[in-house]
């Protein structure tokens, strides 16, 4: 039986995943179908992007350690929490940049078991939007030996504003 954070996790994931299909649909006019979850989720997701299977690894992207217990649904590790606190120490406008590399790093080491995985990661935190993500983009920098064949980014958790990251 599943907790109720797996739950959680997997509702975040669903949703996350349903919104940008609906986004990228509408952008680019290819369907984008059948979402299902992978057991083991390496990666997280996969569905129909016209007849091609694609695979989604779905991360959730937050500014404290607050918005990451009520996004994930979970106690966090004592490495993460000493990551949160560095970045609360980081001046306001750095902490996007500081929790977006973090975050890309972290997603760059894994191994996923796919042909195709791009990375979905959903902006979770009410203080950022597009617009900062958008100033971010000149100055991002993606690790060069990612998994992925293309890196996306919701820019706010109900909306769809999507970003092309890689």
């Amino acid at each position: 039986m599943m907790r109720d954070s797996e739950q959680e996790k997997l509702r975040l994931e669903h949703d996350a995943a349903k919104l940008f299909l609906r986004c990228y649909e509408q952008r680019f006019g290819v369907p984008m179908r059948h979402i299902w979850h992978n057991l083991p989720s390496k990666p997280d997701i996969s569905c129909y992007q016209g007849e091609q299977q694609l695979d989604i690894e779905v991360a959730h992207l937050y500014a404290s350690e607050t918005e990451a217990m009520a996004v994930l649904g979970r106690e966090l590790s004592i490495s993460m929490q000493r990551s949160l606190a560095d970045m609360a120490q980081a001046p306001n406008e750095q902490r996007l940049h500081f929790a977006l590399t973090r975050l890309l790093k972290q997603k760059a080491n894994k191994q996923y078991h796919s042909d195709r995985t791009w990375l979905l990661i959903r902006n979770a935190s009410l203080l950022w939007h597009k617009a900062d993500f958008e100033n971010l983009l000149q100055e991002m920098v993606i690790p060069v030996d990612h998994p992925f064949e293309q890196i996306w980014l919701l820019c706010d958790f109900y909306h769809g504003d999507i970003l092309q990251l890689a």
